[in-house]
């Protein structure tokens, strides 16, 4: 079995992160070394307790959280981190990172980490905010710092509108993850 690979999965406040318990459970059982950071905005949509129980990790909610040792939670797994996973990623997350905002924790280890992680990002937003200009400049800013888009997808959106918005599907996020960190994916 390969070394495992410490992913730090982001998750954030859009209705499709009932969806990043899924991609938490199949990287685990892929022998990955799941740590999930939620923002606020996403424990409004899904609670802590299923990443933790999943990922056999503590579950980072806030900057301050700090589960061992001194050294602060978000500057441990910025350097421990083989791959920042951000699913799924709104258009107010997207934005934050490519000004290098770091008012949470998310931020903070976006910012701090070490610079051999890869950085994956998953959006998942209303159609018309994918297409605005200003997120468009945003992509193109992250995409030149070298962060990998998977998605989003067409499909019907939570809004009741059709088009590009949809998070791309679990197994896809999951085997360009496990890909990224070269285990089998």
């Amino acid at each position: 079995m390969p070394e495992s690979k410490t992913i730090v999965l982001g998750v954030t406040g859009s209705i499709a992160a009932h969806k990043a318990v899924d991609v938490c459970s199949q990287l685990a059982k892929s022998g990955a070394d799941v740590n999930v950071v939620m923002t606020r905005d996403a424990q409004e949509f899904v609670t802590p307790l299923p990443f933790k129980t999943l990922s056999r990790n503590p579950v980072v909610t806030s900057l301050y959280d700090e589960d061992k040792g001194w050294r602060p939670t978000h500057i441990r797994l910025a350097d421990e981190a083989d791959l920042l996973l951000i699913a799924p990623t709104t258009a107010n997350t997207i934005a934050k990172l490519a000004a290098g905002q770091a008012d949470d924790a998310l931020g903070c280890i976006a910012l701090a980490l070490n610079e051999n992680a890869p950085v994956i990002m998953a959006p998942a937003l209303n159609g018309k905010m994918w297409s605005h200009p200003a997120t468009r400049q945003n992509v193109q800013t992250l995409t030149d710092r070298g962060v990998q888009f998977i998605g989003p997808v067409a499909g019907e959106l939570a809004c009741g509108y059709e088009g590009l918005g949809r998070l791309a599907s679990v197994e896809e996020i999951v085997s360009a993850s496990l890909q990224s960190v070269g285990m089998n994916g």
